[in-house]
């Protein structure tokens, strides 16, 4: 099917769904930086499972603009025994998209699935003693010890906590969840979806936003103003950028660098960053698989990676989109540092890279690179860094893929002869590396983190002490000390820290800062 056809007829459909004499149906039509392959936003951290995860589910808190946790799914909560109890309770006239009312064993049931699989989640139920629903409006907390970012936790922005009934909570982790019953402010209508090309969200009527408050990122009242939200897969480029100029999609969320002097000259056209913290780049090793598995051979690789030209590759020349003095928390923020950054900053030396391989003891071990074509940014950093691996004498298996095949593939922990991997580059949203108790992509608890699954008892240590401590400048040394460690370890690589501007149709009003998000946006 032609993309002007398949555009018109979902356009078509929308209209003649109205009842006679109602007003034609508000959609807004969202080109997503990928197709929506997964849709469980437990079983999979992929930022297109994210932004999908948004519209279907609810959280019990949400971040606001400034980052700071705000009740959402709460109407607030209690802090007893010395902190090492809380009790939240529900807001009334919560209800799920099949009808049943939102309970608190609803909510303890995706808690408890959450915490086995987020780092974040992890540390909260090491440190919990029991979680329980003692009302149906109430969820309790009784804690080993105080943890007073309970709420920054269950308001994580992304590998988020998200709220759905009980019968579908208890899914195992390890199993996708594929029935999509949330309390969001949307609706999945799963019988629309066209695989590869089409998914389709209805506003859910029954949802109740809160009733004060101001809307600012994932916090405050989620009012919909529109009626259905359109996900249309444009893996090419210049066809995106077309129907964005004709008016057959609003909403484009990573239009490509040399693409963007063309639609900012366009006056029906916006082009913003909405995302704050932007996202940051990686080269991400398999830690359980030769030859990654010994960081000797992880760190010869600093000197040849030049974030410079990293960003170049996935920003272009427009030097106010990106910085390329990026270590492993977001620059700029309160945990942003440049503790050692010298091994990045340095002269490139490819001869260095080979010397210190062979003396790591690098012996021709197959490398197998999985490679997402259909991801811009991700393809052009793959580029890259296939470019160095062949240079430096690296046994390379390239294998380019389509996104849909290599998010699942990223969970396999078996060798590279059942399925495995070795190397991938990565992106991940800036917000979640502003503090280590977010930057999940340098922890090092094994099997038990994200893909990759580094191990490093000291940089554990280091961030059990960050979350003890509460004087500012010992947090700020202890950054510094967990980035100068991290550099020894080498969970990734970092390759730059950018701010990936949306492209949309300039009767698109109310769109929030952060990823992309459809409460309390209008369609003119």
């Amino acid at each position: 099917m032609k993309r002007r056809d398949f555009l018109a007829g979902a356009a078509g459909a929308a209209t003649l769904s109205a009842p006679a004499g109602a007003q034609p149906a508000k959609v807004v039509k969202f080109v997503p930086q990928a197709d929506l392959a997964l849709l469980d936003p437990v079983f999979t951290t992929g930022l297109v499972t994210r932004n999908h995860g948004f519209l279907v589910y609810d959280q019990l808190y949400g971040l606001d603009d400034s980052f700071n946790p705000q009740p959402q799914m709460v109407d607030g909560h209690v802090i007893e025994d010395d902190g090492k109890t809380w009790k939240l309770t529900l807001r009334d006239g919560l209800r799920f998209h099949d009808g049943t009312p939102v309970l608190a064993r609803d909510a303890v049931a995706s808690i408890n699935r959450w915490t086995q699989t987020d780092a974040f989640g992890q540390t909260l139920r090491a440190a919990t003693d029991e979680l329980s629903a003692p009302s149906d409006r109430v969820i309790q907390f009784r804690l080993k010890k105080p943890f007073p970012l309970l709420p920054t936790a269950l308001a994580k922005p992304s590998a988020f906590c998200p709220v759905m009934p009980e019968r579908l909570a208890n899914t195992p982790f390890n199993q996708q969840v594929t029935e999509m019953v949330g309390s969001g402010p949307f609706r999945y209508l799963a019988n629309e979806r066209v695989a590869g090309s089409r998914n389709v969200y209805a506003k859910f009527a029954e949802y109740v936003p809160r009733a004060s408050g101001t809307a600012s990122f994932a916090a405050g009242p989620k009012v919909v103003h529109i009626d259905r939200v359109e996900w249309v897969t444009l893996p090419d480029a210049a066809t995106a950028a077309a129907a964005l100029q004709a008016g057959e999609v609003d909403w484009w969320e990573q239009p490509q660098p040399d693409l963007l002097p063309l639609l900012r000259r366009n006056r029906n056209i916006r082009v913003e960053a909405k995302e704050r913290g932007g996202l940051m780049g990686m080269i991400r090793f398999n830690h359980l698989v030769p030859p990654f598995d010994n960081p000797a051979i992880r760190r010869a690789f600093l000197a040849g990676v030049n974030q410079t030209e990293y960003m170049q590759a996935v920003m272009g020349e427009e030097r106010s989109l990106w910085n390329d003095r990026c270590g492993f928390f977001l620059p700029g923020s309160p945990s942003g540092n440049e503790a050692g950054l010298e091994v990045m900053t340095g002269p490139r030396d490819l001869e260095k890279v080979k010397r210190d391989l062979q003396a790591a003891g690098y012996k021709g071990e197959r490398v197998v690179f999985v490679v997402p074509t259909d991801l811009p940014s991700l393809n052009a950093m793959s580029l890259l860094a296939a470019d160095m691996f062949r240079k430096v004498g690296i046994n390379l298996d390239y294998q380019a893929l389509d996104w849909g095949t290599v998010l699942p593939r990223l969970a396999n922990r078996e060798g590279l002869d059942r399925g495995g991997w070795s190397v991938w580059c990565n992106y991940i949203p800036g917000i979640i590396a502003t503090s280590p108790a977010t930057q999940s992509y340098a922890r090092g608890i094994g099997r038990a983190g994200t893909f990759g699954w580094p191990e490093s008892a000291r940089l554990e240590a280091l961030r059990d002490q960050y979350m003890d401590a509460t004087d500012p400048a010992e947090q700020r040394r202890l950054c510094e000390e967990i980035q100068q460690q991290a550099w020894q370890d080498v969970p990734y690589i970092p390759t730059g820290a950018w701010m990936q501007p949306f492209a949309f149709r300039s009767n698109i009003t109310g769109m929030l800062n952060g990823f992309p998000l459809f409460h309390n946006i209008r369609k003119g």
